[in-house]
């Protein structure tokens, strides 16, 4: 009893001792706090703030987006002559055999209320029917106004008046993030709608497998398949951003990646397409290479922005300018360039004949000049669609004779060589 008495007695006193400590400093302490809970500039929070499960998540709105995009974008169904064999094919010269259709389907966009839709090539190419419905049902026998494979793009209408369409946006004010949505027909399930993010910007997975092919896709990360090519990418004001066009798949079906076509390239197709009957465009005459660490190494290039000029075509529009092979390409008319992509999507919004800013690099100096763009044959004009379908084919540009060179030469037809490219 003595000896726990004696630690009793210990622990006691240790504890008056406490108390009377806290005592002494507790006002001292206190009033710190007092004050700096009246401090203005403090910020003050809520414990509560913290977690709070019934606090309501703020995420875009796509309801007002979907719902205009829906309306203006259309199933369109394609149908293509086939022979069952050539047993029958052979037969069928002489009045018998058989051709079945096979059919495939896709998305268009409406672009305008008198019936003009944008697709892609792949979509309609060589049908020898295409029928469209809208959104409401209504079907449509639709006419094939003209095709772009450099682009995947292609030009249908429909013979109606006040469709629903949807305005083009500024695919360049697009920023990697942001939200967009892909509206379309995958497996033929129509007016379906998925979200996403804008995952890249031109972005090149050589899919068309053509030498003159411009590809500079948006890649976003919204779900799209088979039957959505064609369709819409918009953004959350439902604008016109892109037309859907791939996926990038080992199974053939969506696994995480969809690119589109730009809608600024698409512009300059539609209004040539319509206006012309085929793409009026225009070259800068290099030809290019990426900028990587090891080319500007081996170059003794500073600054790993921009494009390589690997070569100028001769009497081109680049060579006429003063550019040379080793110029590093960065921006055009202000807009910057840091792929091969990107370049050919900003050339392919302007015309044969139109002049541009090209900033480049030469001897890790920035310089810039003026340069006029031209055609593929050397124009620098908008021509006909008959002429230049012959100068893409033959290499020359030809017109009719008139009745004073037909009885001048003693013809009864003919056309005459005005110009060779």
């Amino acid at each position: 009893m003595k000896k726990y008495t004696g630690y009793f007695i210990t622990a006691f006193l240790g504890g008056l001792i406490a108390l009377g400590s806290y005592l002494l400093i507790s006002p001292q302490q206190e009033n710190i706090y007092r004050e700096a809970s009246l401090d203005e500039n403090m910020p003050v929070y809520q414990a509560s703030d913290s977690y709070n499960a019934s606090k309501k998540i703020v995420a875009p709105d796509f309801g007002a987006a979907a719902d205009k995009t829906v309306h203006a974008v259309v199933h369109i169904k394609t149908e293509y002559k086939r022979k069952e064999s050539q047993y029958n094919e052979f037969f069928e010269f002489f009045g018998g055999g058989s051709a079945y259709p096979a059919t495939a389907s896709g998305s268009g966009v409406i672009i305008d209320g008198d019936g003009y839709i944008v697709t892609n090539n792949h979509v309609v190419e060589s049908a020898d029917r295409v029928t469209v419905t809208l959104n409401d049902k209504r079907t449509y026998e639709a006419e094939v106004v003209g095709l772009d494979p450099n682009t995947d793009l292609g030009l249908i209408k429909v013979e109606a008046s006040g469709l629903p369409y949807l305005t083009m946006g500024n695919s360049d004010e697009l920023s990697v993030g942001e939200w967009v949505l892909a509206v379309g027909n995958p497996f033929n399930l129509t007016s379906t709608v998925t979200a996403g993010i804008v995952s890249a910007k031109a972005r090149n997975i050589n899919i068309l497998g053509r030498r003159s092919a411009i590809e500079s896709f948006i890649q976003t990360d919204a779900a799209v398949n088979r039957g959505n090519s064609g369709g819409a990418l918009v953004n959350t004001k439902g604008e016109l951003v892109g037309v859907n066009a791939a996926i990038a798949s080992n199974t053939g079906s969506y696994t995480g990646y969809s690119f589109a076509i730009p809608v600024n390239i698409a512009r300059k197709v539609i209004s040539d397409l319509k206006e012309y009957g085929m793409v009026q465009r225009a070259y800068i005459g290099v030809t290019i290479r990426e900028l990587t660490s090891k080319l500007a190494e081996k170059e003794d290039i500073d600054n790993i922005r921009g494009v390589y000029v690997d070569g100028v075509e001769d009497d081109g529009a680049a060579e006429d300018a003063g550019l040379k092979s080793g110029d590093v390409i960065v921006s055009v008319d202000g807009k910057p360039v840091n792929s091969s992509g990107r370049l050919l999507e900003l050339i392919a919004q302007y015309n044969p004949g139109d002049e541009v800013k090209v900033d480049y690099i030469r001897d890790n100096k920035r310089e810039s000049v003026e340069l006029t763009l031209e055609g593929r044959h050397g124009e620098t004009k908008i021509l006909p669609k008959e002429e230049l379908s012959v100068m893409s084919m033959l290499g020359a540009s030809l017109r009719e004779l008139d009745e004073n060179q037909l009885e001048k030469y003693g013809l009864d037809y003919g056309v005459q060589v005005t110009d060779l490219s």
